[in-house]
């Protein structure tokens, strides 16, 4: 996927990102450590629209970006760990699973709210109908497994024994859902604005809406923490880029759409337009990153999927001093 900079940028009215970017916010930033950038690709995904754009900007400060593919989840953990990924928004659960298996992952933003619905056929009218049913998921690990498993720890079931797993790519887990084989199944957008548009299920968790998954992000500026570490400079600037990118997809939505689909990272404008008009791009100067961090942990602990503590967690795999530092600089 490549973007055309000079019609993607034409296009947003940047409402004085741009200003920002190359008249006040660089005076007195030494000069990055690095000039190139790799970033993640993973279409056809609208929730991550931020990170598209974020990748124009850099690019108009004269990085050189290349997106890598990944497939968000576990895999993409592994991927920014293993340095073939400086950063990412990336899913808080696999996040805190990766650090707990030791990846050197940091966590530097909290980013959006809401980017996942959990769907169900006719007839589970409650999560606690999902006991001994069929739940279709990418695989075990996938971040439709974490957050499930999140969902069903919290009103009491065990995501070890009471669910019956259904993996694959093949067809795909959505596919089987549409054609009822299939009980259950965990979508992020664009996924959700289909399902409804074709009044396939119903939904059991609008986590843009219902509490506690509502309260709480779902998505982190990622990166690699040797990265980090060694390129503060370039580092800052990222992540200065993606929450730009979410400001612009909170103000100017339908631009946003407009331009993903036609770069090819999603393939309707209609379900992209609502999804990004939907999601609650608006949050990230509000809430704390480090209570979604806690949240989780607590969630993941209990589902038996990490061993260690909230606190380990935040200490070892967190760094607020770009989103403290841009949170000043970007005052609304």
């Amino acid at each position: 996927m490549q973007f055309s900079r000079r019609h993607f940028l034409s296009t947003l009215t940047f409402a004085g990102v741009c200003q920002f970017s190359f008249q006040g916010a660089f005076a007195e930033e030494p000069q990055p450590e690095v000039s190139k950038i790799r970033l993640q690709s993973n279409p056809p995904a609208v929730c991550i629209a931020p990170q598209y754009v974020a990748g124009e900007m850099l690019r108009a400060e004269g990085f050189n970006v290349e997106y890598v593919q990944s497939v968000a989840g576990a895999q993409l953990a592994a991927d920014i760990a293993g340095g073939k990924i400086d950063f990412s928004m990336q899913y808080a659960g696999p996040n805190i699973i990766g650090i707990d298996a030791g990846q050197p992952l940091v966590n530097l933003a909290g980013v959006q709210v809401g980017c996942f619905e959990l769907f169900a056929q006719e007839g589970i009218k409650k999560l606690s109908d999902l006991k001994g049913k069929q739940v279709g998921i990418l695989a075990l690990g996938s971040s439709q497994h974490v957050y499930l498993a999140t969902i069903l720890t919290h009103i009491g079931l065990d995501p070890r024994k009471d669910i019956n797993w259904v993996t694959g790519t093949y067809p795909t887990p959505v596919a089987l859902f549409a054609d009822r084989k299939v009980d259950a199944y965990l979508g992020f957008a664009p996924e959700p604005q289909a399902l409804r548009a074709q009044k396939i299920g119903h939904v059991l968790v609008n986590s843009a809406s219902d509490p506690p998954w509502s309260q709480y992000f779902c998505c982190m500026v990622t990166g690699n923490r040797d990265f980090v570490r060694t390129h503060p400079v370039a580092t800052k600037r990222v992540v200065r880029a993606i929450l730009k990118g979410v400001d612009l997809c909170a103000t100017q939505p339908k631009d946003v759409a407009r331009q993903i689909v036609d770069a090819g990272a999603t393939p309707s404008y209609d379900y992209a337009s609502q999804a990004l008009a939907e999601l609650p791009y608006d949050k990230w100067r509000d809430y704390d990153p480090e209570d979604t961090l806690r949240f989780y942990a607590l969630r993941l602990h209990e589902a038996g999927m990490i061993k260690s503590s909230p606190q380990k967690i935040i200490a070892e795999g967190t760094d607020w001093q770009f989103l403290n530092e841009l949170k000043r600089e970007m005052k609304a």
